[in-house]
């Protein structure tokens, strides 16, 4: 089975969000020997906010790597100047779409305050997927996915916020299927094994899981780990999905692991 993690990061310099791992730097290498090991076949990179030099670290492994590696990047969509670079966007190595985290104090209401709206209507005409870490302000995504059907969206995380678990961190669930609506919306099924206390396999929280896939169908929800921050092994974030959840098998369960991320970004994988 083709098994793409729909986020991962990687790094050479900077500090971390305190969630992740604490280290100098996790590179190219280390994730490619982590993804032998966890029977992942390729990896979508989010190049992260702390290193200065993200984006051209995961162009460097999707270069080198390009049947492991491809890339939703990032620029600071708040400068005029800049915006010039989505009509080349995708003439860089691995690079097929556009991820946002907004964590930066300076980024926070970028959603709300327009400063991104220029990119809606840009993004769309160029073909450009978006990725958005949009905790709290799904009435946002909707509002977006509905004047630009054209354009395609992904949720990181299922849009649960930080540091919330078991069933108080999935009190708004239903802000999230009521994204299902939009076929223009797909959800990333990232870092689930951190919205649990539950030990392994995190039994309560796979009903959340259900009513996501049963909402967004097998083709709008992506596996992914964000593997820097799971309280478990890269081969157990997989496990999870490929042996734990009895709902999901055949070609469903191959559509969600990896063929379904691919489709959506246009990621040309075997």
């Amino acid at each position: 089975m083709l098994i793409v993690d729909a986020q991962v990061h990687i790094w050479t310099s900077g500090t971390p969000v305190h969630i992740h791992r604490q280290v100098s730097h996790y590179t190219q290498d280390e994730a490619l020997r982590d993804m032998d090991e966890a029977g992942v076949s390729a990896a979508l990179l989010h190049p992260p906010s702390w290193d200065p030099n993200a984006n051209e670290i995961a162009i460097e492994a999707a270069r080198t790597h390009p049947d492991r590696f491809a890339i939703l990047g990032f620029f600071n969509v708040a400068d005029p100047r800049q915006r010039a670079v989505l009509d080349t966007w995708r003439s860089q190595p691995g690079m097929l779409g556009l991820r946002f985290a907004m964590l930066k104090p300076a980024e926070a209401n970028w959603l709300a305050d327009g400063t991104m709206d220029w990119l809606w209507p840009a993004a769309e005409r160029a073909g450009l997927p978006v990725g958005l870490l949009v905790p709290n302000r799904l009435p946002k995504v909707a509002e977006i996915a509905s004047r630009h059907p054209g354009l395609k969206l992904l949720v990181d995380h299922m849009a649960r916020p930080r540091g919330s678990a078991d069933a108080a961190g999935w009190a708004d669930i239903g802000e999230l299927l009521a994204l299902a609506k939009y076929p223009n919306v797909a959800i990333k099924a990232t870092g689930a094994p951190s919205y649990s206390t539950d030990p392994y396999p995190y039994r309560n929280i796979h009903q959340y899981l259900q009513q996501i896939f049963d909402a967004f169908g097998p083709s709008r929800m992506f596996w992914g780990t964000d593997v820097t921050r799971m309280p478990c092994t890269w081969r157990q974030c997989v496990t999870m999905y490929t042996e734990e959840l009895p709902w999901l098998k055949g070609r469903d369960l191959e559509l969600v692991m990896g063929r379904a991320l691919c489709d959506w970004i246009g990621w040309r994988l075997r």
